[in-house]
């Protein structure tokens, strides 16, 4: 069963073996999800990186991730955090976690401190 649900942020520390990635790890083996938008944003980021589109698709896939479509259910609950989540500059991708972690009832994993306590009944944890 899930526990976490992961940032783009989250899983570029664990690629990339930064700060914090022990816990993405941890996460990961307790059976963490990803958005299919925080995946296209880490898929990006490998792009930008230099990282070869078969290597990016092999690479996240070598994960062994859950990755959950973003639907309508998920696009109103991303919209409808906008309010709550503006003023701390929350992009679309971060909402779309912080949606799916409402959704499930699961803490998201994130780098990013300026989530914490941002949004009430939704845990965030801080990985580094």
């Amino acid at each position: 069963m899930s526990k976490s649900v992961l940032d783009a942020s989250a899983m570029l520390a664990l690629l990339y073996n930064e700060p914090g990635s022990a816990t993405v790890a941890a996460a990961l083996a307790a059976g963490a999800v990803i958005s299919a938008v925080n995946l296209s944003e880490v898929v990006a980021k490998l792009r930008e990186r230099g990282i070869p589109e078969t290597a990016a698709r092999t690479t996240t896939l070598a994960l062994g991730i859950t990755v959950v479509d973003f639907d309508s259910a998920l696009a109103f609950a991303a919209g409808f955090l906008r309010p709550l989540t503006r003023a701390a500059g929350l992009s679309f991708g971060d909402r779309a976690c912080l949606a799916l972690a409402q959704q499930l009832g699961l803490a998201a994993l994130t780098t990013d401190r300026s989530w914490n306590a941002l949004v009430p009944g939704i845990t965030v944890t801080v990985i580094r």
